[in-house]
């Protein structure tokens, strides 16, 4: 398996804001997004999923001999936790799992990967910061999706929290998944490729 972006352009209000973007990642392997605010890391991760157009170029992914859509097979976590505050955290990750499809994990278990056992019950409203993100982190432990793209998925999140997410992310990777992250803080994995967007930025030329 490997994903591949291939001559990628994004615009913005009508404008490029990067050009000629090529990468590939592997099964096994971690793609970090770094640049500056505004480079269109978060465009460039929703390119990846589906949920933006390209101005030009490709994102695809390559399964044996076969060149297919990628967006079927990954996991989005962006900055927003993407959960209704007045539903149960139970009935929002049933909803997620649903929707996703192919179980991985029970609720139960997903939340005791993230240390957050026994809160289902609770209005997703009530529960702090950090446990929000972690609950959303349980979200992608839930189905059997094996790409995960992932925007600053630390935020929020204690040392200790981060050092887990840090672990299942090699997981991850060991079952041969493929992460794309766009983050300012590092992640915690032994080994992964980096790519700045703002070596592809557009903004000089406006």
């Amino acid at each position: 398996m490997r994903l591949i972006v291939s001559d990628l352009a994004a615009e913005r209000g009508g404008e490029i804001i990067f050009s000629d973007l090529n990468f590939s990642v592997s099964g096994g392997q971690a793609m970090v997004v770094t640049g500056p605010n505004g480079s269109g890391k978060s465009t460039l991760l929703r390119i990846i999923c589906g949920l933006l157009p390209a101005a030009y170029g490709e994102v695809q992914l390559e399964i044996g001999a076969e060149m297919l859509k990628a967006s079927s097979l990954i996991h989005y976590l962006g900055h927003q936790n993407a959960m209704k505050p007045a539903l149960s955290v139970r009935e929002n990750l049933d909803f997620w799992q649903k929707f996703h499809g192919e179980k991985a994990l029970e609720i139960e278990d997903a939340l005791e990967a993230v240390g957050l056992p026994d809160i289902d019950h609770l209005p997703f409203g009530y529960l702090s910061t950090g446990q929000k993100r972690r609950v959303s982190i349980a979200k992608l432990l839930m189905s059997d999706r094996p790409i995960w793209v992932v925007d600053e998925p630390t935020a929020g999140l204690d040392r200790a929290s981060e050092k887990r997410f840090a672990e299942l992310m090699g997981e991850k990777l060991e079952d041969g998944g493929i992460i794309v992250a766009a983050t300012h803080i590092p992640l915690g994995l032994a080994q992964v490729m980096s790519v700045d967007i703002g070596d592809y930025s557009m903004k000089d030329e406006y």
